[in-house]
């Protein structure tokens, strides 16, 4: 009866029309209020103790980071040095494209914003050149999906927060696939461009391709300060997010000089908007979690489905298939917050690991990125090159079936996930 009314009312209130997060937190309250032991003074207690997680406390850091990277002229840097590095091979402007992609998710943490940033300075350059604008926003919101799947990634810190899983093994675990997934569609762009006669780009010589690199090297250098400070353990991973706000804005403000100091509010405001929405949103999701977690949801579902004898392999196909539904519908870091409490015991029971089961999770809000009706993705590249939503949709779809490929990849091939967090930091202690 509890479980009914708690998903009854979340999905009946976002079929309405409701906010996901005003969804999860009236589900929620009604919830306690029905069938809980809960006050509802109490309510407040919880909401503001779910924000509190230090884990957490990251995410405004990396929005703001990204804020000052994007219009701090790292971006055109970093397309910049793609180019000179790969553009003159067949198709090596979108291929250009997608490994600027992969640079800039390696110093913001978000797919939105790697899309923008990247896509609003490539995708004219690509219909320059003679490449179909459509063709250009399927690569750009395609690859901009890496934004949350390359560390650091926003939505790997949300699933640590649920889980209490390592953020750094989470953001090592996403090493591999995200150099599988960007080399994957740098190979189809390829084979596509031979076969379509795409142009390519004149290579201009081993010394414009080494003032490209160092003139992107100032945004290079955070994946250094970042990954460096965390794996060196001079810094936790929330203490990075605050170390990349500070260099990404004196990398704007004082190096590049892209951003002017009467500027500097504006992009504190704008990051400040996205940070408020994001942690409403995790707020009442962690919300949803808590009623979760003390009616004891998760643990019979657990229970039943052990008792089904399930397969680990079937377990996965059905963890794919909810993920990939509600992925159309939600924000990944909601989905998140509600999936992980139900699906991380079940995983452990049946002995996947969970970073493993993690980056599964992350790779199916990349897919849910580009899937309508809640593909942000979708949104973004129609805004930024004024094409109609519905053929941005078509321009994906290509894309959509390599990711489903890849995820099948990440799905039963735990060692590319696991490799790397194993390698250098030994094996997983649940909890630690």
């Amino acid at each position: 009866m509890i479980i009914f009314t708690l998903f009854f009312m979340l999905f009946g209130l976002m079929a309405m029309g409701v906010p996901v997060a005003f969804s999860l937190g009236l589900s929620s309250v009604t919830v306690i209020v029905l069938f809980g032991s809960e006050s509802l003074a109490s309510l407040a207690g919880h909401l503001f103790s779910a924000m509190e997680h230090y884990t957490l406390m990251a995410i405004p850091f990396f929005i703001l980071a990204s804020s000052f990277l994007s219009k701090g002229g790292s971006a055109q840097r970093l397309v910049d040095f793609a180019i000179a590095s790969i553009g003159w091979i067949k198709g090596g402007l979108p291929m250009a494209s997608v490994l600027a992609c992969m640079m800039f998710a390696a110093v913001s943490g978000s797919s939105p914003a790697t899309v923008i940033a990247i896509g609003s300075i490539v995708i004219a350059g690509m219909v320059k050149e003679g490449y179909p604008q459509s063709y250009a926003a399927g690569v750009i919101s395609s690859a901009g999906t890496m934004g949350i799947l390359i560390p650091p990634s926003i939505v790997m810190v949300v699933y640590a927060a649920a889980t209490e899983v390592s953020v750094g093994r989470m953001f090592l675990a996403g090493v591999i696939p995200g150099l599988i997934i960007g080399s994957m569609m740098m190979i189809a762009i390829y084979f596509t461009a031979r076969i379509k006669g795409y142009p390519s780009v004149t290579f201009k010589g081993f010394k414009h391709l080494i003032k490209a690199f160092t003139g992107a090297s100032g945004g290079l250098f955070l994946v250094v300060i970042i990954m460096g400070g965390i794996y060196g353990g001079i810094f936790t991973p929330t203490e990075a997010a605050a170390v990349a706000a500070v260099y990404a804005f004196i990398l704007g403000v004082f190096v590049y000089k892209d951003i002017k100091i009467k500027e500097i509010s504006t992009v504190i405001k704008d990051s400040a908007k996205t940070s408020i929405m994001l942690m409403f949103i995790i707020a009442n999701a962690m919300l949803f979690a808590f009623v979760l977690t003390n009616e004891r949801i998760p643990h019979e579902i657990a229970e039943t489905i052990i008792a089904f004898g399930l397969p680990v392999w079937g377990f996965l196909l059905i963890v794919n298939l909810v993920l990939l539904i509600a992925g159309n519908f939600m924000e990944p870091s909601a989905v998140l917050l509600i999936m992980a409490p139900i699906l991380f015991p079940i995983a452990i029971e049946l002995g996947i690991d969970p970073i493993h089961l993690g980056i599964i999770m992350v790779v199916n809000m990349e897919i849910g990125m580009l899937t309508p009706p809640v593909g942000l993705n979708l949104f973004v590249t129609s805004s930024i090159t004024g094409m109609p939503l519905i053929e941005v949709i078509k321009s994906t779809l290509p894309w959509l079936l390599l990711m489903m490929v890849f995820l099948m990849m990440i799905t039963f091939i735990p060692q590319i996930s696991t490799y790397l967090p194993t390698l250098l930091m030994g094996p997983e202690i649940v909890g630690g």
